[in-house]
């Protein structure tokens, strides 16, 4: 009953869901969309597919990679469902690009390249910790803002922020205006880093208003 399921395929499996649970459990840390079961199941799913190619085209002829070359278009159609549109921006695509590799180290691990699978893993952790680590340090990471302008004279305020946003390269959307008993409230969205974001709030100020920019959360895909 069990005679076509042997320790070599049974610890192939299991390095590939290790492996892929290692890398998607830094993505359930980091709170991204692909946490540890789809990027556990990505990796074993790619290392079956690479089995089953291999052991039909052994016992029944054919090309031993037909069935392991559909698992790329399979994966971009899953890595396509983790990337969304939010308020105009993308978001999503490192873990996109994530499960990608995952299924890689899936398909290698069932190709029996279980050393170039874990240094990959290894790789892949490296470049997700410590290059968001980095991003964060120096504020290279986009973030939406909401920028919100108070104060100052009616007439020809809105123009002038819209010069400064304009000079400091951001690109604003959303805009909004209008007038209260404070003055103009002027309203509007951009992707900015954390240095575009303090540098435009200098610049706003000189304009004599209250200036004040938030974060927007965009909505995180399941």
């Amino acid at each position: 009953m069990l005679h076509d399921l042997n320790v070599y395929i049974v610890g192939r499996l299991l390095l590939a869901a290790l492996l892929g649970g290692a890398i998607g459990l830094e993505r359930e840390l980091s709170h991204k969309p692909s946490g540890i079961r789809t990027n556990m199941l990505i990796s074993i799913g790619a290392a079956m597919f690479t089995i089953l190619s291999y052991e039909a085209a052994r016992q029944f002829g054919g090309d031993d990679t037909r069935i392991a070359a559909q698992i790329i278009p399979g994966i971009g159609f899953i890595g396509a469902g983790v990337v969304i549109r939010a308020r105009g921006t993308i978001i999503g695509i490192t873990s996109a690009a994530t499960i990608f590799v995952v299924a890689s180290i899936g398909m290698a691990v069932g190709a029996g390249l279980t050393v170039t699978a874990v240094f990959a893993t290894l790789l892949i952790l490296t470049v997700l910790v410590s290059l968001g680590f980095m991003e964060s340090r120096f504020g290279l990471h986009l973030r939406v803002m909401n920028f919100r302008l108070t104060g100052g004279n009616v007439a020809g305020l809105g123009d002038k922020v819209m010069r400064v946003v304009e000079e400091a390269g951001i690109e604003a959307r959303r805009w909004h205006s209008h007038a209260t008993d404070e003055g103009l409230f002027v309203e509007f969205e951009a992707q900015v880093t954390f240095a575009q974001q303090r540098d435009l709030l200098a610049k706003l100020m000189t304009l004599g208003v209250h200036c004040d920019a938030r974060p927007i959360q965009p909505v995180t895909p399941l």
